[in-house]
């Protein structure tokens, strides 16, 4: 494929793998899609799932897999960790190669205009293909999630960019767009308190945090990481609380840079790290400038599987379950 689009589709799903495998077999069911990865989580109830194929191909197989989450999936007895919005929370679209941005925009504007005009669906669009500045930005549009959507739609400034301004008790809202590649990073903390997670992120991310001052003005204290989100949480299962990370450019802040930060502030809480997660796939850039910081003090060049695998035990990507660089690295699996 000399064309080629990445869509990383996030579904409020995470615990039944009959709705989970329904949803990944309407995607393989597309021609010219390639399904890359299926990645459910419990505790948050939700899935990431991976494909990539032609833009045309690729929007398609994005619709379908929508309708069937439309299908499966009630809103209105969903419960997460996770932030979101609807069944199909997220819908990105990425250029990988031969595809611009504002190609994947329009791929985003098709199936935005399809999925309200078909599943009676709102839809609102992000990032790259925000049309006003204050939803660009993931996180404002998710403000007060599925339970605040109906408040939130009779609102004449949150008018959906596609589909009426009516609430969809049992799908909720959609919201797609293009971006750069995003890469789902967790950090794994040796306490299962929360907030000791959410202030680490606060100091972390790009947008920090915003205090009150005594004469009722705000100040908002900006995070040390650029392109950087996050959020802490609660991972049940291992009773251990996770600082959430999402990297929109890896290239200005990679896994690592972020690890060594949370590893830093952690510390001053009295607080280990012990190992973290990538959620979804990731570059082979990303691991090797990783591999090549921890290998800094090495004598010699190291091969790329020897930097990938340095990178792989320092950011224990295994202490939850077996990181496999073929099943996660996304240019081994094109």
């Amino acid at each position: 494929m000399n064309h080629l689009v990445e869509c990383v589709p996030n579904f409020s799903e995470g615990k039944d793998q009959n709705i989970i495998n329904a949803i990944a077999g309407s995607i393989k069911q597309v021609q010219n899609v390639k399904l890359l990865s299926v990645e459910p989580d419990k505790d948050y109830n939700r899935c990431v799932v991976t494909f990539v194929g032609e833009p045309s191909a690729v929007r398609d197989a994005a619709f379908a897999s929508t309708k069937k989450a439309a299908e499966l999936i009630d809103m209105r007895v969903h419960k997460g960790e996770h932030p979101r919005l609807g069944a199909t929370d997220v819908v990105p679209f990425i250029p990988i190669s031969g595809v611009t941005t504002q190609e994947c925009v329009k791929l985003a504007e098709e199936y935005g205009a399809r999925v309200a005009a078909e599943l009676g669906i709102p839809i609102f669009l992000y990032e790259d293909a925000a049309r006003t500045p204050d939803r660009k930005n993931l996180a404002t549009i998710r403000k007060g999630e599925y339970e605040g959507l109906p408040v939130k739609l009779k609102d004449p400034l949150w008018k959906p960019d596609f589909g009426e301004a009516v609430f969809n008790a049992k799908s909720g809202a959609t919201v797609t767009g293009a971006r750069f590649f995003l890469v789902a990073y967790n950090v794994n903390l040796a306490t299962n308190n929360k907030d000791i997670a959410h202030e680490i992120a606060l100091r972390i991310r790009e947008s920090g945090r915003t205090t009150k001052n005594p004469d009722g003005t705000k100040t908002t204290i900006p995070g040390s990481l650029k392109s950087v989100k996050a959020m802490g949480v609660l991972l049940e299962r291992m009773n251990i609380a996770q600082v959430s990370i999402n990297l929109t450019n890896y290239t200005v802040t990679p896994p690592h840079i972020a690890f060594e930060e949370v590893r830093k502030e952690a510390a001053t809480l009295g607080v280990d790290v012990t190992g973290s997660e990538i959620v979804g796939l990731v570059p082979k850039e990303a691991l090797l400038m990783a591999g090549k910081f921890f290998s800094a003090q090495a004598d010699g060049q190291q091969t790329e599987e020897q930097y990938i695998h340095t990178a792989i035990d320092r950011l224990g990507l295994s202490q939850l379950e077996q990181f496999n660089p073929q099943n996660k690295i996304i240019e081994y699996m094109i």
